[in-house]
Parts: structure tokens; C-alpha cells; sequence
């Protein structure tokens, strides 16, 4: 099966998942003492019922350890076995910066130092005195929150990343970054899941 066929294929599972019975919500996970400091003092946000973090019924031939983003719906499924996910509500990028394929975890940081990728700097050009700087600092004030995972394709950057938010009021939004945020407990949790060099689709 080539990369399109395959593309296709996940897609067709994913709208035959349906509408997902969710139960309970999961816990929240075990914080470090350097977690809890920056957790403290980041923003919150009441994100609704439906973005909250659940244990789903959940169908597609991805492996077990696979991430599948649904952008329509803003939802990131993280497979498990028989026949289960884990859901997180995401914000994504608007239509214009959106990006969708396959891809692999190619790096992971704790609290990682942002900075402004080129277009978004042609965008908002207010940004460049930070890029000069050498980017943000890793913390509370930086947008991409607790954790960062890195989209490689083909074994190169696609500067497209899943990170945490010191937005998370626009969860379940389209926003223009282009990148697929989650609030910053998710982001978290999906980072103690997840494992370098996993299958990422994004649809």
C-alpha cells in the first residue's frame, strides 16, 4: 500500500470511528518538582466537557503508540491497544498555515525554547527582536508550553510541531500558527506516552 493509500485509508477509519462513547476522565499525570513551579503559573481555561482527556473506543490500523490528529474535529488520538485511544482536545492551524500528512516524532523537549520560524516572522514582523535574541526561553510565558514534540518528514524538519499553550482558551479553535496545541497538562501527559520515532498522521 503506498503513502496515499495508506493516507486515505486511516481517514476512512477515522470517520467510520464515529462519534466515540468517552468514559471517565483520566487523571491528571504525576508532576516534577520543575513542572509544578512553571504549572502554577500558567494561564487556565475551563476547555468544555468535550475537550477534557479520555480513554475512547477507538478503530484504525495504525500501531499501538501512533498519534492521529483530526483537525476538523480537534481532536489527537493517542492509539493503544484493543481497540482504545486516548483523546485530547487540540487547537489547529487555520486552513491557510494547516498542515496535514505523515510524519514521525523526530525530537521531544521539556519547557523548550521558542522561536519565531520564518514565516511567522514575515507575518508579524513585531517578533523579529525575539528571533535576534536567540528565541524564548523555556517557561510559563513561552508558547509553546511544557512540552514540544518535533514532526520530521522524510527525515527533515517540518517545522510543524504538537505543543503545549499559554493559550489554552483557543483549544478546540482553528488558530493561524499552524501548529497543534494542547493544554499544557495534555501535553504532558501525551509526552510521558509517547515515544521518539512514532508514526504521527495528521488528517
Amino acid at each position: 500500500m503506498d503513502s496515499r493509500h495508506g493516507f486515505v485509508a486511516v481517514a476512512l477509519a477515522l470517520s467510520l470511528a464515529g462519534c466515540n462513547a468517552a468514559g471517565p476522565r483520566l487523571p491528571d499525570p504525576q508532576l516534577t518538582g520543575r513542572d509544578a513551579q512553571f504549572m502554577a503559573l500558567v494561564p487556565t481555561a475551563d476547555v468544555g466537557v468535550a475537550y477534557e482527556r479520555y480513554r475512547v473506543d477507538f478503530k484504525t490500523n495504525e500501531p499501538s503508540g501512533s498519534i492521529i490528529v483530526d483537525t476538523k474535529n480537534k481532536f489527537l488520538y493517542f492509539v493503544e491497544p484493543n481497540g482504545k485511544a486516548i483523546r485530547y482536545g487540540v487547537a489547529t492551524g487555520q486552513e491557510a498555515y494547516g498542515w496535514t500528512g505523515r510524519a514521525v516524532i523526530g525530537g521531544m523537549q521539556e519547557w523548550p525554547r521558542w522561536i519565531p520560524p520564518k514565516d511567522m516572522l514575515e507575518r508579524w514582523p513585531h517578533l523579529q527582536p525575539t528571533a535576534d535574541a536567540g528565541g524564548l526561553p523555556g517557561g510559563p510565558d513561552n508558547p509553546l508550553g511544557a512540552r514540544a514534540l518535533y514532526l520530521f518528514e522524510n527525515g527533515k524538519d517540518t517545522l510543524y510541531r504538537i505543543h503545549g499553550t499559554n493559550e489554552p482558551e483557543k483549544i478546540g479553535q482553528s488558530v493561524s500558527s499552524g501548529c497543534i496545541r494542547m493544554r499544557d497538562i495534555d501535553a504532558i501527559d501525551l509526552y510521558n506516552r509517547v515515544k521518539l520515532g512514532a508514526n504521527v498522521v495528521v488528517l
